[in-house]
């Protein structure tokens, strides 16, 4: 013992003294190298644009100029450029450059590169290089490259070098007693547990090697560091789930505070006689944005509209869901009759949505209506001012009845990061021309950090209505707005549903819910079964929907009392004139149709018009032979992808209109018009006669997408995009404080 001791002090000093020497050294020839590549690079940025600018100079076009250096500078470590002319002066420069960088008021006379400067912000490279054209000096190209990563990497490489010859020491020495104070037989022993990880763990318990333990511990971190950089630098290959989704909000934002506001709450307490139920709405947004809810542990801020919604919450106006596992607080605002009137019958759903569904029908824009949506989106920035617990909340503002409420937010809380996802269509710039406050909700909108839609379409509908309508700069290479002095990034963020799905139902064989839908609606054990899930409303395509079953049986009369449609349609906006005319159409339409095909066993077309609870409805989907999707214009249409992600046993069509966002996801699905009554007829024979296999192959392609492009994919690349503009205004933001002018003479 006492010779592995006056071994092991030596030995601690001499590799104290070898890490003392070597640090600085690594240090130095890091910069080195640093320095010597940013030269290299900055030298071939300058020849690579010299003669394009030259062109641009000689035009004067301001912008022109700094667009195309605002192009340039999207390289990750390029932080801004600057032009100066022959006399030094300073003729362009990106907002990112520092105003402590000059030209030198002598002008710049000779070609400098590799300059260190060190401001507040940390350590930048200036590089000048002359820009010539055809042999002819015409000014000076000021480069400016961020170096802070520099210092990070210098400060791990002395981090894990101090860690290297730790645990060099703790090795070595640890070899030195064992040698000296055990047998052999215990020597190998101890060296196949270490090999085989129980030196560390055994049992369940942490035992033996307690030395190493700390080395263990910052191994584990490194890992998870470099984990983490790694998640943010190729999201697409992440797994996504709830954990992910939490994940990002621990790791990418730091805990950052969530609220999600929307009209429509994702539980409603209603009384029925002496108790109290709890509903779930027939809502896609619903749908998409409960499961992440439940994720971010956040506040939902809604619309109380529930006959009971008063009794459930606290003296806040929070209750706490879901019932049966609280994880998140709904906050409740309340509306008079009167508001809800105007902002949601009214200018929301008798506005808006008609004016945004190409649906043939007529939208009504009324002053009082359009006074109560100002009223009431003002009344939810106060409750989101209210809610919030920092200055700079991430604050998703979900669909159209919140137009205003993106720069209501701005004005009160200027440091929020606001993503504004418009969940219905976004017509051309001709159509959103009807509307008489077009600008105003263009204004709205604009007050958003992020904006998103389902499909790039309707990005481009929406940059061409503020090119028409506002002054505003719009870069359509990068697809971002800036205007009053904010940008606004538009962005395609198909939405989805939750992976695996969160439903009992799915627990029930795929048999069980066939026979149970057949038993409960009196129908024969072998009868084929469609099925249509639907608010009641008139984009859905549903009168199209009847007419193309009508279509089929007319041509193929031997399904008659084999092939029985379901319609699910929940009671929607009853209050609204043409929504009680859809309704008294659609059972019409339902009943002429049952009368002309009647026989002794049912009718082809059952009406469901009620609430249904969403276990039922998957037990549908996944009872059903084909499920028929007819809308005709729909954002994306989550009904399209429920119906394929309740399919495990692989098995079912789905027949998808070709006027749906998940059209596009899902081409594998039987795309039809709805509007060609006998295309839709066809699909429908090509649904019930298509062979398993092909059924499998089709239905396994559509579950593989939706499975990797679910919705805490949707949201977590909304908050990835969130995490990281907020990381780059913070960047600008230390970059931009005041602090002493550096002359780059003098750098």
């Amino acid at each position: 013992m006492r010779l592995s001791l006056r071994f092991i002090g030596p030995l601690a000093l001499t590799l104290a003294a070898i890490a003392y020497a070597v640090v600085p050294l690594v240090d130095r020839l890091t910069l080195q190298w640093f320095v010597r590549d940013l030269d290299i690079r900055s030298a071939l940025i300058t020849n690579a644009i010299q003669e394009p600018l030259q062109d641009l100079v000689r035009e004067g076009s301001r912008t022109k100029v700094l667009r195309y250096f605002d192009r340039i500078i999207k390289d990750e470590r390029l932080f801004g450029i600057g032009y100066c002319d022959d006399s030094g002066k300073m003729m362009y420069k990106t907002a990112t450059l520092p105003a402590s960088i000059t030209c030198g008021s002598q002008g710049v006379t000779r070609e400098v590169a590799g300059h260190l400067v060190n401001l507040e912000r940390g350590l930048i490279h200036v590089g000048i290089h002359k820009v010539e054209a055809d042999g002819t000096a015409y000014g000076y190209l000021v480069l400016v490259h961020d170096m802070s990563f520099v210092q990070h990497r210098t400060d791990d490489t002395k981090k894990y070098i101090f860690y290297l010859f730790a645990a060099i020491a703790a090795i070595v020495s640890l070899v030195t007693v064992v040698i000296a104070e055990i047998s052999w037989r215990g020597w190998v022993a101890g060296l196949k547990a270490l090999i085989h990880g129980e030196a560390f763990v055994r049992g369940g318990s942490k035992v033996g090697l307690p030395e190493l333990r700390p080395v263990a511990r910052d191994l584990q971190a490194l890992i998870n560091d470099l984990e983490s950089e790694r998640r943010a630098r190729d999201a697409s290959q992440i797994n996504w789930s709830a954990d992910t989704l939490r994940g990002i909000l621990r790791n990418d934002l730091k805990g950052e505070e969530v609220l999600i506001v929307s009209n429509r709450e994702p539980y409603i307490h209603v009384r029925r006689n002496d108790r109290i139920e709890v509903q779930r709405p027939a809502s896609g947004l619903v749908t998409a944005l409960e499961p992440v809810m439940r994720a971010c542990s956040g506040t939902w801020i809604a619309h109380g509209g529930g006959n009971a919604d008063r009794e459930t919450v606290d003296s806040a106006d929070h209750v706490m869901v879901p019932p049966e596992r609280p994880a998140y607080r709904i906050r409740r605002v309340w509306l008079s009759k009167e508001e809800e009137a105007g902002y949601y019958y009214g200018f929301s759903n008798s506005g808006l949505w008609p004016l945004c569904h190409i649906a043939h029908t007529r939208p009504i824009f009324r002053t009082s209506d359009w006074n109560a949506y100002v009223t009431v989106n003002r009344r939810f920035a106060d409750a989101v001012v209210r809610e919030a617990k920092t200055a700079d909340p991430i604050v998703l503002v979900q669909d159209y009845h919140f137009a205003l409420l993106p720069r209501m937010i701005r004005e009160r809380l200027p440091d929020a990061t606001v993503i504004t996802f418009w969940h219905i269509p976004w017509p051309n710039a001709e159509a959103i021309g009807i509307c008489p406050w077009r600008e105003e909700i263009i204004d709205g909108m604009l007050g958003s950090s992020i904006l998103g839609f389902h499909t790039q379409f309707h990005c481009n509908n929406f940059l061409d209505t503020v090119d028409r309508y506002v002054e505003a700069r719009i870069d359509r290479e990068t697809y971002t707005i800036s205007y009053g002095g904010d940008s606004t990034a538009v962005h395609r963020y198909p939405i989805s549903i939750e992976w695996p799905l969160n439903s009992k139902t799915m627990q029930k064989p795929v048999a069980e819910c066939r026979a149970d839908i057949r038993a409960r609606n009196g129908l024969a054990a072998d009868t084929v079964v469609g099925v249509g899930v639907d608010r009641l409303d008139y984009t859905k395509g549903i009168l199209e929907r009847f007419l193309a079953v009508e279509r089929f049986l007319e041509l193929e009369p031997e399904w008659i009392g084999k092939f029985v449609f379901v319609q699910i349609a929940a009671p929607s906006r009853a209050s609204i004139d043409e929504y009680q005319n859809f309704d008294a159409r659609v059972r019409a339409l339902a009943r002429r149709i049952n009368d002309k095909f009647a026989n002794k066993y049912h009718e082809p077309i059952l009406l469901k018009i009620e609430h249904h609870e969403s276990d039922d409805i998957y037990e549908y989907y996944r009872g059903s032979d084909v499920c028929v999707v007819t809308s005709l214009h729909d954002g994306m249409n989550l009904v399209a992808k429920e119906f394929v992600a309740s399919r495990d046993d692989e098995r079912g069509v789905l027949i998808l209109s070709q006027f749906t966002g998940a059209s596009r996801e899902l081409p594998e699905a039987l795309i039809v018009n709805p509007y060609n009554i006998d295309q839709c007829a066809a699909g429908l024979k090509a649904a019930l006669t298509m062979p398993p296999a092909e059924q499998r192959d089709r239905m396994r392609s559509m579950r593989g997408l939706i499975q990797e492009f679910n919705v805490y994919r949707w949201a977590g690349r909304m908050l990835l995009d969130a995490g990281q503009m907020r990381m780059r205004s913070r960047l600008f933001a230390r970059a931009d404080r005041g602090r002493k002018p550096v002359s780059l003479r003098s750098a």
